[in-house]
């Protein structure tokens, strides 16, 4: 395949499609929560992976799986937990099997918070994927993630 490819100037074509939808919809999503919550995006995400979370086996993560649920390098999710941890939505303690784990959970305030935004997270999310499906490169893209529902999760009514 050579630069000029049609097959190869398709595939980047639609990855510059995908990262506009993403674009769009992480600004839209953004700006929803700040607004509203004074909450990054990313913050929330941190609370709402943390927030699913439990005691028995295999329940609480490991940094390294925090920082890849968050989609950030495990330095970056250690400040935003100090940044969430300072404002009282998040607590650290010392795993009690094993000294060198420390665990991170999500405070009463934090819970508050996260279910208070859950809902401005939930209708910007639909605010940015319906204003991207009247764009006919992002419509294609938009019914792709629209697809993406886990089994036994309703099904929006049709527009």
């Amino acid at each position: 395949m050579t630069a000029t490819d049609p097959a190869l100037t398709a595939l980047a074509q639609g990855w510059c499609a995908l990262s506009l939808l993403h674009g769009r919809i992480e600004s839209h999503i953004e700006r929803a929560l700040e607004a509203g919550h004074g909450l990054s995006l990313r913050e929330y995400s941190l609370l709402n992976v943390l927030a699913r979370q439990h005691s028995g086996p295999g329940g609480h993560l490991q940094m390294k799986q925090v920082a890849d649920a968050v989609v950030l390098s495990q330095s970056a999710t250690t400040r935003l937990v100090s940044r969430l941890e300072d404002r009282g939505l998040l607590t650290r303690y010392i795993c009690a099997t094993d000294r060198r784990g420390i665990y991170t959970d999500v405070t009463e305030a934090g819970r508050a918070l996260l279910e208070e935004a859950r809902p401005t997270n939930d209708a910007a999310l639909r605010e940015a994927l319906d204003k991207a499906a009247e764009d006919s490169e992002l419509a294609p893209l938009v019914r792709a993630v629209e697809a993406l529902r886990t089994p036994g999760d309703p099904v929006p009514a049709e527009a």
